[in-house]
């Protein structure tokens, strides 16, 4: 649910795409749309767009379902395409609500049989309290029959939770160190198209900067020698699931990892630099509001048919 550079709006569904995009061991076969952050049209819309501006029009981007229960999408049936077409090889990630997981597995039962892994960004174990408010869970409570459904059925299931993101803020201070002081042109695009950003979680929550919810998922799948897995056993439900709860339960039916970050510098530090690998022509002309993403569909070329 990628709304990068729409006013009012998140920005880490496409800071996350940069980071794919900066991986030189991933290959991004497509972006699929979802609803979350906004309405279904304005993230399709900010994900094309933003494409465009790298110049990366040839990745294919399919429009999911616009509210819970629509499960019949292109979105669906392009996910359980390419996973017919590379069995055992695909990763996926879902940085969005989870509607278009769920729809590929109405399509096709064995779905995530096929694929090799799934990191998710959502869930809570705990209220994500900060000084000026708290925080709902977005991701799973979007749709909790889906979120329900990819939980207890995915296999090789990795979530990155909210309360797991916050060992990590990325403060302003930091953020034009690393982007004010760097001439290539993606870093301009990120700091132009984000900084309205620190502002509404300074008014809204009281946080100095913010969190990179769905970059860390994205750095969980392709480098999780930066992560401490942590598997643990669950009792899913619906219920709880409307607000995105992952109820922990030692006798429950469903294991899951909930990775951690291990230390803080060297996970920022590589995703700065990872972000400097966009290539992108020069940035300052014919600036769009609208910027991408929802739920990448990811081949890891990295030699582990990952």
């Amino acid at each position: 649910d990628n709304t990068f550079g729409v006013e009012g709006c998140d920005v880490d569904d496409g800071l996350a795409l940069l980071y794919l995009l900066g991986c030189e061991e991933a290959q991004l076969h497509g972006i699929t749309a979802t609803y979350g952050n906004s309405r279904l049209e304005t993230v399709y819309e900010t994900v094309c767009g933003m494409l465009a501006d790298l110049s990366r029009s040839d990745i294919p981007v399919k429009r999911g379902g616009s509210r819970p229960g629509q499960y019949d999408s292109e979105a669906a049936d392009y996910l359980a395409g390419m996973a017919d077409r590379y069995p055992g090889e695909l990763s996926v990630l879902a940085t969005g609500s989870l509607t278009n997981l769920q729809g590929a597995y109405v399509r096709d039962p064995r779905f995530f049989e096929k694929v090799k892994e799934i990191v998710l960004m959502g869930g809570i174990t705990s209220p994500l309290v900060f000084p000026g408010n708290v925080m709902k869970e977005l991701n799973f409570s979007c749709d909790p029959h889906a979120s329900c459904n990819v939980l207890k059925y995915g296999r090789r299931l990795s979530v990155i939770t909210g309360n797991n993101c916050l060992n990590v803020l990325f403060t302003k201070d930091e953020y034009k160190r690393e982007l004010f002081t760097r001439n290539e042109p993606i870093a301009a695009y990120i700091r132009e198209r984000t900084d309205y950003w620190f502002g509404y979680n300074k008014e809204d929550y009281g946080i100095e900067g913010f969190y990179n919810w769905d970059v860390t998922a994205a750095v969980y799948l392709m480098h999780p020698e930066l992560f401490r897995d942590c598997r643990d056993r669950f009792d899913f439900s619906e219920e709880d699931l409307r607000d995105g709860y992952l109820r922990k339960d030692e006798k429950g039916r469903w294991q899951c990892n909930l990775p951690q970050i291990r230390e803080e510098q060297a996970f920022k530090r590589n995703i700065y630099d990872t972000w400097m690998k966009v290539e992108m022509r020069e940035y300052g002309q014919n600036k769009r509001t609208q910027g991408i993403c929802g739920e990448p569909a990811v081949q890891r070329g990295d030699g582990d048919s990952g």
